[in-house]
């Protein structure tokens, strides 16, 4: 690591009591830098690591409650560092990507990432992300760490086949579970609230994005994909979200 990062992580208290404890690893010390003081701005306490060889030590070592990897970094990319990490624990992992790395995406999800976001990226999207997949992993350190009023958690769905449960972030299918990221959880939610309805692309960023950021087409086709993809694991036949060309996507579970 280099002398540059050691000094940022002076910048951050030892965790203790209840606090959470949230890893960046990335090797732009200008994004490390910046994230840093964002989050600890909202009560967490980070630790920062510059390349994944450092990273994976100090990880597995002494976990945190979340870890942030850039996909995009030398000696060990973020990967190699999930797939490593996969081989010993659970940890919560949100993946820093650029637009070109869509694929690199498909793979980190199937490593077991939790969601990804892209460059440039908002702060407060960030956070809101961290956030919700904390409340998912370990509601009472969610609750913990809000510095607002906190939001209620919208009610459960269920239309069909499919069950959706916000506050634990539980989706099933004929009643076996699928694994879905925030994002499609969120874009999933809006298109499950009101089967039928057609809602386009720019709504479904609405409400999976809390923040004015510029989100492309590709983007939101993307996680549908990867969504029907998921779902067919659990039923080769699933076909309840629909594309309306020109329009955008519905569910319907008929």
């Amino acid at each position: 690591m280099s002398d540059s990062t050691s000094d940022i992580m002076t910048k951050a208290e030892p965790a203790k009591g209840d606090e959470v404890t949230i890893a960046l690893v990335d090797d732009d010390r200008n994004i490390l830098t910046t994230v840093s003081i964002a989050l600890q701005a909202e009560g967490f306490v980070t630790r920062l690591y510059s390349d994944g060889e450092t990273a994976l030590k100090a990880l597995l070592d002494n976990p945190p409650d979340l870890a942030v990897f850039d996909i995009k970094m030398p000696k060990m990319d973020g990967l190699e560092l999930l797939s490593k990490v996969r081989e010993h624990t659970a940890l919560p992992v949100i993946f820093l990507t650029s637009k070109d790395d869509e694929l690199d995406e498909e793979v980190g999800l199937e490593l077991g990432a939790d969601d990804y976001i892209a460059k440039p990226f908002s702060l407060r999207l960030l956070i809101a992300r961290i956030r919700a997949i904390l409340r998912r992993a370990d509601p009472s350190k969610a609750i913990g760490i809000e510095t607002q009023e906190i939001e209620p958690v919208n009610p459960s769905i269920s239309t069909g086949r499919l069950y959706m449960d916000p506050a634990r972030h539980h989706v099933t299918w004929d009643e076996k579970p699928v694994s879905l990221t925030v994002t499609e959880f969120l874009i999933l939610e809006a298109l499950a609230a009101r089967p039928g309805v057609i809602k386009s692309r720019n709504q479904l960023m609405d409400a999976a994005y809390p923040d004015d950021i510029f989100v492309d087409d590709r983007t939101v086709d993307s996680h549908i994909k990867r969504m029907r993809r998921k779902f067919r694991v659990v039923d080769p036949q699933f076909g309840a979200i629909d594309t309306l060309y020109g329009a955008g996507y519905s569910f319907t579970d008929g």
